[in-house]
């Protein structure tokens, strides 16, 4: 790995202080939530931009938690650097999304399989063709025994990484109609960064927002009562 292309413009960590698995969360203060409830011990790497990240053990594995920011964009910067430069070996992303499957409810978890998207992120690999954003079947496999052990509901398939958290013409239903699970807005570029680096990647998801009967969760609840995707994040460790 290229030590000297660190620390980077969007992170202040030192190579050494990232742990091999980062378990990563849109909104920043999400990751300091896992950092003081999750780990021991945690110490701050990063604060740049507002996006904090710590490392400390859990069961005495070394872990570390940063927030990604909102939108492929975003995450793709932080992941690249995190697979690339720091030499991570897995994301485990833990964020929210909107169902569009009836029968779905606030809190469920969603275990993406996959990840469509209407982003042009993936262009730029100039492949001869549509490539399929898929996670590690290790650590999805791994995620479906820890919510059957410990009696978390969970569904596992395609989830849409949208560009566009307002649609303008209710598109969501064309995926709904593709069996697409759920909305959100980033697990096709980390599922792309991760093929690319031949690393692992997975997203595990909680319903915040039913975008087929219109009801939602608050800002406060998404941040710290979503905790059932956490626990079987930091069992992937």
């Amino acid at each position: 790995m290229s030590k000297e292309n660190v620390p980077t413009p969007h992170n202040a960590a030192k190579y050494g202080e990232i742990a091999e698995t980062v378990i990563m969360s849109g909104d920043p203060l999400r990751a300091k939530f896992m950092a003081e409830n999750f780990l021991e011990n945690p110490v701050q790497f990063n604060d740049v931009r507002g996006m904090l990240g710590f490392t400390g053990t859990y069961k005495g594995k070394r872990v570390s938690v940063m927030g990604h920011g909102m939108g492929i964009p975003s995450i793709a910067i932080y992941t690249y650097e995190l697979f690339n430069f720091y030499d991570v070996k897995n994301i485990i992303r833990v964020g929210t999304a909107g169902c569009i499957q009836p029968g779905m409810k606030l809190g469920d978890i969603v275990i993406a399989q996959g990840a469509c998207t209407n982003s042009a992120y993936i262009e730029q690999f100039r492949l001869p063709g549509t490539f399929a954003p898929i996670a590690d079947f290790g650590l999805l496999n791994k995620a479906v025994k820890t919510c059957e052990e410990l009696g978390y509901g969970y569904k596992v398939g395609n989830v849409m990484s949208s560009d566009n958290f307002y649609d303008e013409y209710d598109g969501w239903k064309e995926w709904q109609r593709m069996g697409v699970l759920a909305v959100e807005m980033e697990a096709s570029a980390l599922y792309a960064n991760a093929a690319k680096a031949g690393k692992h990647a997975l997203a595990i998801l909680t319903v915040s927002d039913s975008i087929v009967d219109g009801t939602a969760t608050t800002a406060e609840e998404r941040r710290t009562s979503f905790t059932r995707m956490m626990d079987v994040a930091f069992s992937l460790a």
